[in-house]
């Protein structure tokens, strides 16, 4: 997985809501492991935004074999990535 984080709140100062994108392309799989893929990172995305702080924009591009990464580890990584990029301000 490769993380991608800019920080909008410099920008356009206020509050609004950080916004999550994805990227699964083919080299990730056929058409159902790629919404497999992308509905997991979804999920993910959706309990770490109660954590995460607002005006963010977040891209995940999703690397070949990111389908088999178990649950807890896609998880972990994530919120590790996305705790360092808020730390790094």
């Amino acid at each position: 997985m490769v993380l991608h984080v800019f920080d909008r709140s410099q920008e356009r100062p206020g509050s609004e809501p950080s916004r999550f994108g994805f990227i699964v392309t083919k080299a990730v799989g056929g058409a159902v492991t790629r919404n497999l893929v992308r509905r997991r990172l979804r999920a993910v995305s959706r309990q770490l935004l109660q954590t995460f702080p607002d005006g963010r924009d977040v891209v995940m591009r999703a690397l070949p074999g990111s389908e088999q990464v178990p649950w807890a580890t896609l998880h972990a990584e994530i919120a590790r990535g996305l705790d360092r990029s808020v730390a790094r301000g």
